[in-house]
């Protein structure tokens, strides 16, 4: 049993506790650490800052398959001996990529610990990127995203960032593209690990059965040798603007369609990230909660679910309200949608409404830290995003302390109802006019893009 229950009286601890302790080597590499002796494990988890956003133009999902692939052999063990050696310590070690960093754990038994470690700095350092397992990644994504275009949801959602963003890197998948993963070398693949895998680009997260000590001991082993380098300098293209309503309709013969509508939403870093995350709360984030599901679904039987998020990272990430309803009550799901913005902007929420969010926020937040890969990763989050290893102790007074005034004002500065982006896959055939225009045309023309005129 891998969980290690989160202690009730520690939500109550004084302001000045921390989730863990914060130090950096020579090398500059920051490690973080949190004595967890309830279970004889230890969880590692290293963050590095070499995610989405570093992807270069043409060679896209590059930082995702060198993440994924420094489990398919190194200079002295196959993929094969990797594998047999985690089954026979019974340790999990796993890696993969995201849109702002790229992530290897490892969770292994204490009496275990230097085998694992031995093959969690392996991994790490000396991946060969073997042309055979890099064709076999590349043809094993490639066939996935292929199958994913079966799946009018994310077709809608790809459609969605791909217009929302550009050539921005936020705009493709985390896997990447058709084109380039075909793009992609094993020599690109070392370069890039060459270039941005290196201990000051990098935040080490343990947790578990040590002593602060034997902790200290065991990174300085493994990674103190961990040689830093210059990190390139991420050259981000802008984001399109977004000045008006677009509408993107692809023709898919499903009887359900799928329904994508938002806009460019803010980065993790922004102050006003906690008041949205109570106003989305109240808007559609809640579930039955949720302003969008009781009238949407509750109310009017459009749709079985409809949810609202905000997904900000390092760069401002999106908003969006998605749906499924019958194709014939798009238009009128969509109506409701931006009917409950409107009103989330122009009326304040209730004292009932914010009371509750707040509860539910709060209230929630222990399960982020309840197990050992739970708080492992918080640690690797609040360093990452400059929040403070004191996070979780503060965060129930910058929730508890907003107004519904403050709730207003960034429903006001961040939804916007005249300017957003709105994808819908179905079949056009059965979906009726959009906001009292003509209806979608049919035919073999993929998307049809309908703009408001100019004023």
């Amino acid at each position: 049993m891998l969980t290690l229950l989160w202690p009730g009286a520690a939500w109550a601890a004084p302001p000045a506790q921390v989730l863990g302790l914060r130090e950096k080597l020579p090398n500059n590499l920051v490690w973080l650490f949190s004595e967890q002796s309830g279970l004889p494990l230890v969880t590692l988890k290293l963050l590095v800052k070499a995610g989405t956003l570093q992807d270069p133009r043409g060679k896209e999902g590059l930082a995702n398959l060198t993440a994924t692939l420094l489990l398919s052999g190194t200079k002295k063990r196959s993929a094969a001996r990797i594998a047999q050696e985690l089954d026979f310590l019974g340790a999990r070690l796993s890696a993969s990529g995201g849109d702002d960093f790229a992530q290897l754990s490892l969770t292994v038994l204490k009496k275990d610990l230097a085998a694992g470690l031995d093959l969690f700095q392996d991994v790490l350092l000396h991946p060969v990127f073997a042309p055979p397992e890099v064709r076999r990644k590349v043809t094993e994504i490639r066939a996935a995203l292929k199958s994913d275009e079966d799946e009018p949801g994310v077709v809608a959602a790809r459609t969605f960032n791909k217009d929302l963003f550009g050539d921005f890197p936020y705009g493709h998948p985390i896997r990447g593209t058709q084109e380039g993963l075909a793009a992609i070398t094993p020599k690109d693949l070392a370069e890039f690990h060459r270039r941005y895998y290196r201990p000051n680009n990098a935040i080490l997260c343990v947790a578990g059965d040590l002593t602060l000590d034997e902790a200290r001991k065991w990174v300085i082993r493994i990674l103190g040798p961990w040689p830093a380098g210059e990190i390139p300098v991420t050259k981000l293209p802008p984001v399109p603007p977004l000045n008006e309503r677009r509408v993107v309709v692809i023709n898919k013969d499903i009887s359900q369609a799928n329904i994508i509508l938002g806009n460019l939403g803010i980065a993790r870093a922004n102050p006003d990230f906690y008041a949205l995350q109570v106003m989305n709360y109240i808007l559609g984030g809640g579930g039955f909660a949720s302003r969008l599901l009781d009238n949407i679904r509750v109310n009017r039987g459009l749709a079985y679910s409809v949810s609202s998020q905000f997904d900000p990272g390092l760069e401002p990430g999106p908003f969006v309200v998605a749906l499924e309803t019958k194709n014939p009550s798009a238009g009128e799901a969509v109506e409701q949608v931006l009917a409950e913005i409107k009103r989330i902007r122009e009326e304040p929420v209730t004292g009932a409404e914010l009371n509750d969010a707040k509860s539910y926020l709060i209230g929630s937040f222990p399960r982020k830290m309840d197990s050992l890969a739970k708080r492992a990763w918080l640690m690797g989050y609040a360093e990452f995003y400059g929040l403070g290893l004191d996070y979780p102790w503060r965060y129930p007074e910058l929730i508890r302390n907003l107004t519904p005034t403050d709730i207003q004002k960034v429903a006001q500065k961040y939804l916007h109802p005249d300017k957003y982006l709105l994808v819908v896959v179905g079949k056009k055939a059965e979906i009726p006019p959009l906001f009292g225009g003509p209806p979608p045309s049919g035919g073999e023309e993929k998307k049809d893009v309908q703009k408001k005129p100019h004023h």
